[in-house]
């Protein structure tokens, strides 16, 4: 993909600009899109755009974030455009506090996950219906945990295969316990199409920015390669 060609046409030539997620790393689908990090100090929601036969999202940036999980999404950014040489200052000085991010991203995971747990408690002592998708946040908030603590990019597309090659330690021996909370071999063909039309119409109701599109790629590719349980995972 021509980036200077995209820049131009978006009139972002005044900011600083890398590229982040999968596409800096070497196990990106052909349905994954390119993130691109725009350090325009906006708070606008992330937009996703169509370019050249590819999907960008667009996620605007700050060199003053402090927010944990915005900063590990600049883990192994790509540079772009840094003409004043600011970002390259900012990933610098990120870079040495990466262990640091990570440990704070799993403790706050943890944090939500013991939140959802406790939450799950009360849903069944009152004979609440959400119980079990209460257990379900637990567990995926605890698979971000684990792959925090394993220095691992955040990456719902991903995380599952990741989970699968950590090695084996006294943190990832909690792995199995994890995906089968989620219940990644309860993935079928119907069931995964009732999961995409959930998570579309969600999308489209709340986010109203063609991430629905994405979704909808990247469940393609799942079906397409025989990938079901990934795809539950990454519907989930």
């Amino acid at each position: 993909m021509d980036f200077n060609e995209f820049i131009q046409s978006q009139g972002l030539s005044n900011f600083p600009i890398g590229l982040g997620g999968c596409r800096t790393m070497d196990y990106f689908f052909d349905s994954c899109d390119y993130d691109i990090m725009v350090f325009d100090e906006s708070s606008s929601n992330d937009e996703i755009i169509s370019f050249q036969d590819n999907l960008i999202t667009i996620r605007h940036a700050s060199l003053s974030e402090k927010n944990t999980k915005k900063l590990l999404q600049y883990d192994n950014l790509k540079i772009l455009q840094d003409d004043s040489w600011n970002l390259k200052i900012f990933l610098s000085k990120l870079s040495e506090k990466r262990n640091l991010l990570y440990s704070d991203s799993a403790k706050n995971s943890l944090i939500e996950s013991i939140f959802c747990c406790q939450k799950t408690k009360d849903a069944i002592e009152n004979d609440d219906n959400f119980a079990a998708c209460w257990q379900k946040c637990a567990s995926y908030y605890l698979a971000d945990a684990i792959t925090s603590l394993n220095h691992s990019p955040p990456s719902p597309t991903h995380m599952l295969d990741s989970l699968r090659t950590f090695e084996k330690n006294s943190v990832n021996s909690h792995i199995s316990d994890v995906l089968q909370t989620i219940g990644i071999e309860r993935a079928t063909p119907t069931l995964l199409e009732r999961m995409l039309k959930s998570s579309i119409g969600f999308s489209d109701l709340i986010e109203q920015n063609n991430h629905s599109e994405l979704i909808q790629k990247k469940y393609d590719y799942f079906i397409e390669n025989s990938m079901l349980s990934d795809c539950y995972f990454y519907l989930g």
